[in-house]
């Protein structure tokens, strides 16, 4: 089969590897699409992600596909389902597991960031970490659950009540995923901060209260008259963070979603912007136990992916992704052999 393999940091080519074959409880899954994360790229830098990762490896922890193969012990799926996949495999044993926070498992296995993945025309995982997706939802709209699994477990920790006044800053395919699940919240008003002119014209297209541009525009005093009671950061840059810090208003939750280089250390007045704010500021580390609620929203048609995902390249191509500038600048890229959604 053809997969995008990882030789080391920066050195990524497509090439013929053997099709695995799925053992006990596993499913084969031929892969019909797959989305590029920010994690695929700090990895492909060389850079350090959720996990550690070693070499060869085959990327791609956003997809989904149809089960081509059942292992011997598999019994909850038949061949030809169309499944998505959640790639974060945790123990249940570990005391982080058995206190319920299965996110900061001990021993977490992570297709496509600990073992091969989706970037590859076939993929081995276990069962457990499929979920079945109608047919009538599209294979890249599909491969969206682990992001917005992702996202939803941001959303929750937010604090967004109905009625709120919600500040996204940064606009690319997470910002456009949280606005949209911002407003299925229940935000009356969402406003987006933004550089690029193309992003801020489309959250305005897609219903934003407002928006601004950070590098034109005084932030702070352009939106000093609204009270945001959640300011959600998709950057991960210690001066966006410091802003989402800086615009809250008193009693809100800033949710500091963007991953950050490790190291980063932000500078912040914990009198003036904290203390007397009584700001919550919190973090989302990947997603716990939420990917069956983003299934039954994809199923509902709530979600409007058509606007987030912006490139799709077949697998040959794939390497583009990675080595050609400005391609993801105007939302998601998905790799995979399927028909585009309509």
């Amino acid at each position: 089969m053809k997969a995008l393999v990882l030789e080391a940091p920066e050195q990524l080519r497509c090439k013929e590897i053997p099709i695995p074959a799925p053992k006990g409880d596993e499913l084969l899954i031929r892969v019909r699409a797959c989305g590029v994360c920010g994690t695929d790229l700090h990895m492909y830098h060389g850079d350090k992600g959720a996990f550690a990762n070693a070499f060869p490896l085959v990327m791609g922890h956003e997809f989904s596909g149809e089960v081509a193969a059942l292992g011997p012990d598999a019994s909850k799926f038949q061949v030809g389902d169309h499944v998505a996949v959640d790639p974060n495999l945790y123990c249940g044993k570990c005391p982080a597991c058995l206190r319920g926070d299965v996110h900061f498992c001990e021993h977490m296995t992570g297709i496509g960031t600990t073992r091969d993945g989706g970037f590859a025309e076939y993929c081995v995982v276990s069962e457990r970490a499929a979920y079945r997706i109608p047919d009538e939802v599209p294979f890249e709209y599909a491969a969206m659950m682990e992001p917005l699994s992702c996202c939803l477990h941001g959303i929750d920790r937010s604090g967004i009540h109905p009625g709120d006044t919600v500040a996204i800053i940064g606009f690319g395919a997470i910002g456009q995923m949280m606005f949209q699940l911002a407003q299925l919240s229940g935000a009356a008003r969402v406003v987006v901060v933004e550089p690029v002119a193309p992003k801020r014209k489309k959250a305005e297209e897609m219903g934003a209260f407002l928006t601004c541009d950070p590098q034109r525009e005084d932030v702070s005093e352009k939106l000093q008259a609204l009270h945001f009671h959640s300011v959600i950061e998709c950057v991960g840059r210690k001066d966006t963070m410091e802003l989402a810090v800086q615009i809250a208003g008193s009693c809100a939750t800033v949710m500091l979603f963007g991953l950050t280089a490790p190291g980063t250390k932000l500078e912040l007045l914990a009198y003036e912007s904290i203390f007397q704010k009584e700001l919550t500021i919190t973090g989302s580390f990947i997603n716990p136990l939420v990917s069956q609620r983003v299934v039954d929203l994809l199923s509902s048609g709530r979600l409007d992916l058509g606007k987030i995902i912006a490139v799709r390249l077949p697998l040959a191509e794939g390497v583009r992704a990675f080595t050609e500038k400005g391609l993801s600048a105007d939302g998601k890229i998905v790799i995979g052999d399927f028909p585009a959604a309509h």
